[in-house]
């Protein structure tokens, strides 16, 4: 798929993976609507990224201002694929310290927002990208985010790796069921990233991740991120498959 003067979608775009997806996708030349949380500062990043940058609030669980703001992004010139990024965690283990179980709420809200959210993101995306006219056997692509963590869960991280296993999980199926409708479906799954919530750690700890990873020994960079979900767009014969962006980094139990 040709990403120059193509409309996409970029949810999470605010900051991080999703904000250096929709920076490649500019650079490209390619027209990206930031879908974040009105809380977020999608708006100020729109405007840094220039003219082919817009920002439509929304939140990503939510079908009806989800749909409202991909309605935004199919608004310029039809819409031709998503970059699903946004998503997040809580720490929960089975049982906690003292023996009680954990909570079943904390393990229901990641699996909303992490595997609802990229249901909402496949199936309303799909739903404007099929009005498109077929150009080169596709209508157009989804890149959904899933982790390492979805293979290799560690201790403290049942809800987030059970959600990120389950978009493991639809990649191929999503791909399968929208083949007749020409739209692909991929997902990235990076392992650690220098994103700006590691980045809140201190150095002596940033250094330890960096040298867990075999090679190279460094974290990942969000601009790496972006360089695949661009190239994703554009190989039109990627497709159903579940990518490791992770330096073969495999993670210990804890």
């Amino acid at each position: 798929m040709k990403v120059e003067g193509s409309s996409f979608a970029v949810t999470g775009g605010a900051s991080g993976l999703g904000l250096a997806a929709a920076r490649r996708i500019v650079d490209a030349g390619g027209v990206v609507t930031i879908i974040d949380l009105p809380s977020s500062a999608g708006e100020q990043v729109a405007e840094g990224l220039g003219k082919s940058a817009h920002f439509a609030p929304a939140d990503v669980t939510d079908p009806v201002s989800f749909g409202a703001a991909l309605d935004v992004a199919d608004s310029y010139g039809g819409l031709r694929g998503v970059v699903h990024c946004a998503g997040g965690g809580r720490r929960l283990r089975v049982l906690q310290k003292d023996g009680t179980a954990g909570a079943v709420e904390d393990f229901e809200y990641v699996l909303r927002l992490n595997l609802v959210g990229s249901f909402n993101a496949v199936s309303l995306g799909a739903e404007r990208i099929a009005r498109q006219d077929e150009i080169d056997g596709e209508r157009g692509a989804i890149v959904m985010t899933s982790s390492i963590a979805g293979y290799e869960g560690q201790i403290g991280q049942i809800s987030y790796a059970a959600s990120k296993a389950g978009v493991i999980g639809m990649t191929l199926v999503a791909a399968r069921d929208l083949a007749s409708r020409g739209i692909r479906v991929c997902t990235i799954a990076p392992g650690i990233m220098d994103t700006p919530l590691l980045g809140k750690l201190d150095d002596d700890v940033r250094a330890g991740l960096a040298a867990a990873v075999p090679a190279p020994k460094r974290l990942g960079r969000t601009e790496e991120f972006g360089q695949l979900a661009c190239a994703i767009l554009e190989n039109g014969y990627l497709n159903g498959e579940t990518i490791r962006l992770d330096g073969a980094l495999r993670m210990a139990p804890a």
